[in-house]
């Protein structure tokens, strides 16, 4: 038995955000990030909307990029005080993540957040509140996902909580917000969306409620993301939605190595003085696990089948899985998304020389191997590497090199 879980409530297209006026309880707290939001007036739209729904609202702001163990603590402790029974969490990917994950602590104050990352074993939520998510990139999706991302920074390593519990209640697509991203970040979102339908597509966990939704998202980004990156707002608003598809796709159908090797690779330099960005790395990595992936069969076949949606060519499989990595290429070189760890820049760039020093990037390697594996996304991988095949996978990513194994 197989489950498929969305959002009970989607609103999208232009003025989406007005939903808010139709709520219904007595508090809401909004957790938001850094400044954009507010610096737009999407904030306050909200918060104008939630009060003329009759609720008294309370403000969480500056969840930081890669949210913290620490932040998400705060938060529930800001919301253990305030009681709300709507958590409405507006921005990127990093505030909802944070939102998602201080629910829980909300609801339940005694967990630990090694029981919460503990895969699908998360208690029943909404005994306190409901969760309404509202996206401005256009990539994580995690308006609509059972997945949450939280960094833990004294190890240096992002950890993924998935539980469908933590599906919010309402969903809000507004393409409005996703029109103020700077192209870097539409750059890095979108290719972490081509990244979620790509995997959710040749996931062990697909399925037919999942595969139109993965295919349709790919074929969307594939004909609006350089667009928009290239500023054409029309394509902008069409990429909201479609990262919105490949994130209901990739909730059901679970993702693969890209993701287990983005997170791990996240945050393990930080001590030389940048994250490598997660919309970049998978960038980097997913034609490197396509060619990995394609020496199972099935995996093979199912590249094969996005090959020919896309309308690459190809005659044989391999040519097709060869035009999708030679496609995927280009897409980067025209988002200004570096090949590989060793050109990567600390402001992610591509460069003669990145950030990571090859020693140092050798010398961690073995761990970041293992944990890779352990990642809560390799399970739904087509083919399950061994510590060996996932350190030279590894290497191929650092060095741009050919992965023949």
């Amino acid at each position: 038995m197989q489950r498929f879980t969305l959002p009970r409530d989607l609103y999208h297209g232009k003025g989406a955000l007005e939903a808010l006026k139709n709520f219904e309880g007595r508090r809401a707290m909004i957790c938001v990030g850094g400044g954009s939001m507010k610096r737009f007036g999407f904030l306050d739209k909200a918060e104008a909307y939630l009060k003329e729904a009759g609720m008294e609202v309370e403000l969480f702001e500056g969840i930081e990029p890669d949210p913290s163990v620490e932040t998400v603590m705060k938060g529930a402790a800001a919301m253990e005080k305030f009681k709300p029974d709507w958590i409405v969490a507006i921005g990127g990917g990093s505030p909802i993540d944070a939102a998602k994950a201080m629910w829980i602590k909300y609801e339940y104050p005694d967990i630990t957040f090694e029981d919460m990352c503990k895969v699908f074993g998360i208690p029943k939520l909404r005994k306190k509140a409901h969760f309404c998510a509202i996206s401005s990139t256009s990539g994580t999706a995690t308006e609509v996902t059972a997945f949450s991302i939280i960094t833990d920074y004294e190890k240096g390593i992002k950890y993924p909580i998935a539980d469908f519990e933590i599906t919010p209640d309402v969903a809000i697509v507004d393409p409005e917000l996703a029109e103020t991203m700077p192209q870097k970040l539409v750059a890095h979102t979108g290719m972490d969306a081509m990244t979620h339908a790509i995997e959710a597509y040749v996931s062990t966990a697909n399925s037919d409620f999942t595969d139109p939704l993965a295919l349709h998202a790919i074929e969307m980004i594939q004909h609006d993301l350089i667009d928009s990156y290239n500023g054409d707002m029309a394509k902008r608003d069409a990429m909201h939605n479609a990262q919105c598809l490949a994130g209901m796709a990739f909730s059901n159908a679970l993702l693969g190595i890209v993701h287990s090797m983005a997170h791990k690779t996240g945050a393990a330099f930080a001590d030389y003085g940048a994250h490598i960005i997660h919309g970049a790395a998978n960038a980097m990595y997913l034609p490197k696990v396509i060619a990995f992936n394609a020496k199972d069969e099935t995996a093979k076949k199912r590249y094969g089948v996005i090959a020919d949606f896309m309308k690459l060519g190809g005659e044989t499989l391999d040519e097709k899985v060869a035009l999708l990595i030679q496609y995927l290429r280009k897409m980067n070189d025209d988002l200004n998304i570096p090949h590989c760890i060793k050109n990567y820049r600390p402001d992610s760039y591509p460069a003669e020389q990145g950030f990571v020093p090859e020693e140092v990037f050798l010398e961690r390697l073995p761990e970041i191997a293992a944990n890779a594996i352990l990642d809560a996304c390799t399970g739904s991988n087509p083919r399950q590497p061994s510590q060996e095949e996932m350190e030279k996978l590894l290497k191929c990513c650092y060095y741009d090199t050919e992965v023949d194994f």
